[in-house]
């Protein structure tokens, strides 16, 4: 089962979000991902679904709101997408995937931009399967302030 995220559901999200960062590379820190996470839902920053399997949070996908100043509409960025490792292959990234698709089509987004390493095998196969096509048509670069 897939819904969007409440701020009852901040202890079970921080530890998945938490598990996500380490998978990053970042260090263990609930408190702050709890936080960061209480402040998206609170400021309406960002749009969150979980994935549940009997009552417990099995996964997340968070999205950003973006704009095309061409299409002037509404873009979603998937920033966020994590199950956690006993659920995986049992169709919740899938899922979560398709409840963001609902979000941007009731949105009237004209799209779902995302971005995963060209060695994430799974993701590279995941996105495609769910209908999202590379972009090759641009250089994706960044900025980062030190």
């Amino acid at each position: 089962m897939t819904r969007k995220a409440t701020a009852a559901d901040l202890q079970q999200l921080a530890e998945l979000f938490d598990q996500y960062r380490i998978f990053y590379h970042k260090e263990s820190d609930i408190q702050a991902a709890e936080k960061f996470l209480a402040e998206r839902i609170e400021n309406k920053d960002s749009e969150i679904f979980v994935a549940e399997y009997n009552g417990r949070l099995v996964g997340f996908v968070q999205l950003y709101p973006l704009f095309s100043s061409t299409r002037m509409k509404r873009y979603w960025l998937l920033n966020d997408l994590y199950v956690n490792d006993n659920y995986r292959g049992k169709g919740y990234s899938k899922a979560l995937i398709e409840e963001a698709k609902k979000m941007a089509k009731s949105s009237d987004a004209c799209g779902i931009l995302l971005e995963t390493g060209k060695s994430n095998d799974i993701g590279n196969q995941l996105y495609p399967a769910c209908g999202f096509e590379i972009y090759d048509e641009v250089n994706f670069y960044e900025w980062t302030n030190e």
